[in-house]
């Protein structure tokens, strides 16, 4: 596991790179990490986005990629086919992590989604909204750190697609 808890998350950073993401308004550049299909980019470039952005509220926008960018890993399945582990076990506890772990980076997603999707609303939706996805990238984070103190990384266990598919719904 690469662990890169020790960079200071904040806008201009350069060892963040986000040349790629143009950053014209608050919710234009909810799309950048959105269709991001690496899962520590995605919450890096959500941690990194400026809150001080104009919002944009009344643009209508298009992405430009598939949303939201999924990894190669984990597999998605269906949760029925998911089986849990004993807790008493090593790779139980990480499962565990895991699925956490997932639960925040779809988290992330759905944040970002509320932000790009609904033109017309308050600016303080936006900014909220925002504020929760970075809540919910730090979480991603913080458990994949722990993830991997544990011999595991994120996408080492299938996860399931059920809260995305209810928000397409």
């Amino acid at each position: 596991c690469l662990l890169l808890s020790s960079l200071p998350f904040k806008p201009g950073n350069p060892a963040i790179d986000l040349s790629h993401l143009s950053m014209t308004t608050l919710r234009l550049s909810a799309l950048g990490p959105l269709c991001e299909t690496d899962a520590v980019r995605k919450a890096e470039r959500t941690l990194a986005l400026d809150l001080t952005l104009p919002i944009g509220p009344d643009e209508v926008l298009t992405p430009t990629a598939l949303i939201p960018g999924r990894p190669h890993k984990p597999a998605l399945i269906a949760h029925t086919l998911l089986k849990p582990k004993p807790l008493s076990t090593l790779e139980g506890r990480a499962l565990l992590v895991h699925s956490v772990a997932h639960i925040e980076l779809n988290a992330i997603d759905l944040a970002l989604d509320v932000v790009w999707r609904f033109p017309g609303l308050p600016g303080a939706f936006y900014t909220d909204w925002m504020r929760i996805a970075q809540e919910e990238a730090k979480h991603f984070l913080l458990l994949r750190e722990h993830l991997c103190s544990l011999g595991y990384d994120y996408g080492d266990f299938p996860a399931h697609n059920a809260l995305w598919d209810m928000a397409e719904r």
